[in-house]
């Protein structure tokens, strides 16, 4: 439900934004304010779970979550949704980490790799769901529905988890809270997911905003470093950064999740709004991405302790690369079929990446130290996903307004070609204005299918050089799986 919730509002964005009167765009911060405060809150798990107990702290979480996604189904604005999204995502951090938290308590030492692959396996159903069913609901129903059916599901949800964990309660001791720490984060992450969303808007560093934003930025962060380097109890433990392993994994990880998930959302923009696509088509468009990484992630959580996670790693970087590869030859011509093959073949990739990653991450950690860098890692990767999403929706843009003018450079006034174009549009019934538009329309077709394109070659020249960063790790004692092998979904 949590992680279907970051991806299940990606082929709904253009309906939402004509609904709530915004550009598809701006709507994009559905999805980023719901990363942004995702990414705040999942490194609280720990003081949290101290402080109130895995149990009641998880059941609570799904509890907040389900009051939190029926108020996004009422926002009658886009400022309402995002608000509500934010809740969403605040009250949605401890979950992930917490389920298994329980997972691992509930099985011994020896099934724990089986058992963290199975649940890796559950996390990996709902992206191949996600834009599926967000697809058809927003067709066939409509899109507040997409966050009306988590109701159900969250209520039967935490009434079987406090039905099996309520006599099995972590133990709880009231903690301080590091709240300088916890305000720095809030205030550098928001300063800088703002300045990156309302970028391309204000015509950037043109614009005082943007300049205001970028300092507090840079300064937030700064002060944010130094002050959790020294405090007696901080709310992000950095200095876990100080291990090979993790400084090179983390990074490796959360650079290619940025880069994977900021593709993630642009398929379905330029399918819908310049491929003619409803939102059930770009939903079957995108929903096969899940089989292969499906029927091998059981296999890899077997297999990650007995081979290189640096190879299985190296392999799927160079699987997304040809993935995005082969979309860089997207054409307005591209049909459905030639869409799905490198959907199909990302399957494999996203199974050999998430969890040898997180191995070799969390490896050579002591075992009181993995709560803290499991929750580090994951508002490392969940803060560059958000940050993704703002640098490839705002990049396609630049670049199609790039191309958009050289090709109307070639399609002036006294162009042949378009002098031809509009008397045949003319001649089909179409006025003289009626014609420029009509001609306009295809150039935006084309700018921004070259611009997707643009964008899908220079993500895999990034997962290429990334490749470099896995092997700065050093490979985990043979038979040492990841403590929490599924950590990074």
């Amino acid at each position: 439900m949590n992680v279907l919730d970051s991806s299940i509002a990606n082929v709904s964005l253009p309906a939402i934004a004509g609904d709530l009167g915004v550009s598809p765009t701006q709507g994009t911060w559905v999805i980023t304010s719901f990363g942004v405060a995702n990414a705040i809150s999942v490194p609280l798990t720990g003081w949290l779970t101290q402080r109130f107990g895995a149990v009641r702290l998880f059941t609570w979480s799904v509890l907040l979550f389900v009051l939190a996604s029926w108020l996004c189904g009422f926002a009658p604005s886009l400022e309402l949704l995002i608000a509500f999204r934010v809740l969403q995502g605040a009250v949605a951090g401890p979950m992930i980490p917490l389920s298994q938290t329980l997972l691992l308590a509930s099985y011994p030492r020896e099934k724990a790799g089986t058992a963290l692959a199975l649940w890796g396996v559950t996390t990996l159903v709902a992206p191949v769901a996600g834009p599926l069913l967000g697809g058809w609901i927003t067709d066939h129903i409509s899109w507040p529905w997409i966050f009306y059916i988590n109701i159900p599901v969250g209520l039967a949800a935490a009434a079987v988890t406090w039905g099996i964990y309520k006599d099995r309660e972590t133990p709880v001791r009231k903690l301080p809270i590091d709240t300088i720490g916890l305000a720095l984060l809030v205030l550098w992450v928001g300063a800088l997911q703002l300045m990156l969303d309302k970028g391309h808007e204000e015509d950037w560093f043109h614009s005082g905003l943007i300049v205001a934003l970028a300092l507090a930025a840079a300064i937030g962060l700064a002060v944010f470093i130094v002050w959790e380097l020294t405090a007696e109890h901080p709310v992000v433990d950095l200095r876990l950064f100080a291990g090979r392993n993790f400084a090179f994994g983390a990074l490796s990880l959360s650079v290619a999740y940025g880069v994977f998930f900021g593709n993630v959302v642009l398929m379905p923009l330029w399918l819908q709004q310049w491929m003619g696509y409803t939102a059930t088509a770009a939903g079957w468009a995108l929903a096969p991405v899940g089989v292969l990484a499906i029927v091998l992630t059981p296999l890899v959580g077997k297999k990650v302790s007995q081979w290189d996670p640096r190879r299985m790693a190296t392999g799927a970087f160079i699987g997304f690369a040809l993935v995005l590869w082969l979309r860089s030859h997207f054409t307005t011509q591209t049909d459905f079929a030639h869409i799905l093959i490198p959907t199909l073949m990302q399957g494999a990739a996203m199974a050999f990446f998430f969890i040898p990653l997180t191995t070799l991450t969390l490896s050579g950690l002591a075992p009181e130290r993995i709560p803290s860098a499991a929750g580090l890692s994951n508002f490392v990767r969940i803060t560059a996903g958000a940050m993704g999403t703002s640098i490839a929706t705002t990049l396609w843009n630049t670049r199609a307004s790039l191309h958009h003018a050289q090709y109307a450079e070639s399609l002036g006034q006294g162009s042949p070609a378009a002098a031809e174009a509009v008397a045949r549009l003319e001649g089909a019934g179409l006025s003289t204005e009626q014609a420029w538009g009509q001609i306009n329309r295809l150039v935006d077709q084309q700018a921004f299918t070259r611009a997707a394109d643009d964008i899908f070659l220079a993500s895999a020249g990034v997962f290429l050089l990334l490749i470099v960063l896995i092997w700065f790790t050093k490979r985990p004692a043979r038979g040492v799986a990841g403590a929490d092998a599924g950590g990074a979904h």
